[in-house]
């Protein structure tokens, strides 16, 4: 008999997934809906950009420090940082911070 309540409950419980699946992705379809409509009508531009924060990372990179020590003084994630940095300069081989140059090739 215990074999039968394990194969009920099993069942019991794959259903109840399915139908907590479905539903997280319905919400997520409502939601994507929802932000395709209000950016249409203009009402969202998502996320701000923190610019306080990218002008002390700006700043730090500026002055020399590593990447972690900016990640301790700023609180911010690594990635945060090196989209800061794409802006100011790159990273040679060996890790040293240069200035970032942009070429115009001219045909």
């Amino acid at each position: 008999m215990s074999s039968v309540l394990q194969a009920i409950n099993s069942m019991m419980l794959d259903m109840l997934a399915a139908i907590a699946r479905k539903d997280y992705e319905d919400r997520r379809n409502r939601q994507m809906q929802g932000i395709a409509r209000a950016k249409a009508e203009g009402k969202y531009s998502g996320r701000r950009k923190d610019t306080e924060k990218r002008k002390i990372i700006a700043s730090l990179l500026k002055s020399g420090h590593s990447y972690s020590d900016i990640q301790k003084m700023a609180k911010c994630s690594r990635h945060l940082i090196a989209d800061g940095s794409a802006g100011i300069c790159h990273i040679t081989s060996v890790g040293v911070l240069l200035p970032k140059i942009v070429v115009f090739h001219t045909v």
